[in-house]
């Protein structure tokens, strides 16, 4: 898994990021000039799932998706850099972010965006990371709340269980699921049950390389 070697998936449970997102520097602070009540932010997902659902092996791998790199012109991150532009913040899973933090401190994929790591327990933040990355801790209203109260508007929604227990609470906004070519069998679901993703309403659906289709949700 190559988090930026150049070509598209954003990491994790979603795709790889693309080189030029170890550079990012969209300015957290321009997106967050105006403080945004807690009940106007919004949850965003951005996901690759196999075509079975599956957002990684039972163990966490997402080795799968890196043969389908190939399939992208250089360049092409399947949308990722447009979607981390949207959005001001993100909320991940602290199995996602050791996830992340293994491939060691270049390959950080968010840039100067302020990434909140959910964890009950203790994480240990590397240095350089210090004054982007933070823990919290709460269910998903109460922690969209809480960003809103820092000013933040639009929110990256990272990792399997996050995304389930979001979706559960009825508090995403939008989701991109970009679907590959890959059959597991079994894995890590993407949805918890059939009443969540139903939850999602179709809105637009395409083909954006070789046999992998994005499709962009709202929700109910």
């Amino acid at each position: 898994l190559s988090l930026c070697l150049s070509l598209f998936f954003p990491l994790q449970f979603s795709l790889l990021a693309p080189t030029n997102l170890c550079l990012l520097s969209a300015s957290s602070a321009a997106k967050m000039s105006d403080a945004a009540p807690a009940d106007t932010i919004k949850a965003h997902v951005f996901i690759a799932t196999s075509e079975d659902g599956f957002i990684a092996k039972q163990d966490g791998d997402v080795e799968w998706l890196n043969e389908q790199q190939q399939k992208f012109p250089e360049g092409n991150d399947g949308g990722f850099g447009d979607f981390m532009n949207s959005v001001d913040s993100m909320i991940m899973g602290r199995k996602t972010f050791e996830k992340v933090l293994s491939f060691g401190p270049e390959m950080w994929p968010y840039g100067e965006t302020s990434v909140y790591v959910l964890s009950h327990g203790t994480i240990v933040i590397p240095e350089h990371l210090k004054n982007t990355v933070s823990q919290i801790a709460g269910e998903p209203v109460e922690l969209l709340s809480k960003l809103g109260k820092k000013g933040h508007r639009n929110v990256y929604v990272d990792g399997g269980t996050v995304i389930q227990d979001f979706l559960q609470a009825g508090v995403i906004h939008s989701a991109i699921i970009t679907e590959v070519p890959v059959t597991l069998g079994s894995g890590i679901p993407l949805f918890r049950s059939e009443s969540q993703k139903a939850r999602l309403v179709l809105q637009k659906k395409e083909t954006i390389a070789s046999g992998i289709t994005q499709s962009t949700f709202s929700t109910i």
